[in-house]
């Protein structure tokens, strides 16, 4: 099976690429990657030099490039996307570029291409906040900020592509990941390289909001198990981590890097800041697949990383609209 990954040098996007190639029956990988500021060359570094991976930096919304790579591959996971909230407040069109004019056209060179497999990759967010309960994925989309909005016109143009044109797409919404090598703008890698260089950490309001935390692996399998087995048209929850409060998640990195609640400064909530998400994986349960990782394993591997890899510890901007340096690389590229 040859895949292209859209996305690939990303947090989640490398963690997959790094999986796939594990597999015997995965002849070839492509990754296509913008590197924007959120993915990395690095985390890559290895997979670089193998001959069944392919990288090429190009973005999603170049057609003819797109193309180019569709036609030669078998499987899409479908990755790329801007994903981090905050970002979304100041540059709202550039995530409805991306998220849903860039899933578009991969979707459209997919039907062109007669592709086997495709795995949209999207997030819990869409289902916008949940008191009680948890969300299953036959309920509505109730996004309440731009990112999660964009999360969900893609979905709902890839389900719709399956069944106007018959695209085989499958769509999973995972809860928030982490792990090694994810961009420190998100709460558990700004906190770690924060703590770990003796810096404050500002948590909003009193800390009540709750997310699901899932190891990155983990999340990777269950992408792959999607791939391979979903069914076309069908919608994937990928939960099954552990709910804590951002207060109780905050307690767990300051013991785990060796710090105190001196460390921690609380600031007003931000906007649209949804209190609870949860969601029903049973779906995915009846496919076989279980969480491996525990969070205590998961947290520990994760400053770990960040401890013996100082020099991927990008400062962590305060102000989410400021201009971001872009990083030059030098790759092989495929053709």
């Amino acid at each position: 099976m040859d895949v292209l990954v859209t996305g690939g040098a990303g947090f989640i996007g490398s963690h997959l690429v790094k999986q796939l190639l594990r597999a015997d029956d995965v002849t070839k990988v492509t990754v296509l990657d913008a590197i924007t500021y959120a993915g990395h060359i690095e985390n890559l570094r290895d997979e670089l030099h193998s001959p069944r991976m392919t990288f090429v930096k190009g973005t999603i919304l170049d057609k003819e490039l797109v193309d180019y790579y569709v036609q030669r591959c078998q499987a899409i996971v479908h990755l790329a996307a801007e994903s981090h909230v905050d970002r979304s407040f100041f540059e709202a069109g550039t995530f409805v570029m991306t998220n849903v004019l860039g899933t578009q056209i991969v979707l459209d060179s997919a039907q062109r291409f007669g592709i086997e497999r495709f795995v949209h990759v999207s997030t819990d967010e869409v289902y916008g906040p949940l008191p009680s309960g948890a969300a299953t994925e036959n309920d509505p989309l109730r996004p309440t900020v731009p990112y999660a909005a964009s999360k969900a016109a893609s979905d709902l143009i890839a389900l719709s592509y399956h069944q106007t044109f018959g695209v085989p797409v499958c769509v999973t919404r995972s809860s928030n990941n982490y792990g090694p090598c994810q961009h420190a703008e998100k709460i558990i890698p700004r906190f770690v390289t924060n703590l770990l260089t003796g810096e404050p950490v500002t948590l909003h309001g009193q800390g009540e909001h709750i997310r699901n935390w899932l190891y990155v692996e983990d999340n990777c399998r269950a992408l792959e198990l999607v791939l391979r087995e979903g069914v076309p048209g069908e919608i994937y929850n990928i939960g099954g981590g552990t709910d804590l409060t951002n207060r109780e998640l905050t307690g767990l990195l300051l013991a785990e890097c060796g710090a105190d609640w001196d460390a921690v400064r609380h600031v007003p909530d931000r906007r649209s800041n949804d209190v609870r998400y949860a969601m029903d994986w049973s779906k995915l349960r009846a496919l076989g697949w279980e969480p491996q990782r525990t969070l205590e394993e998961g947290l520990a591997e994760t400053v770990r990383w960040y401890r013996d890899n100082p020099d991927r510890r990008p400062p962590v901007r305060r102000d989410p609209a400021a201009p971001t340096a872009e990083v030059a690389i030098t790759a092989p590229v495929g053709a």
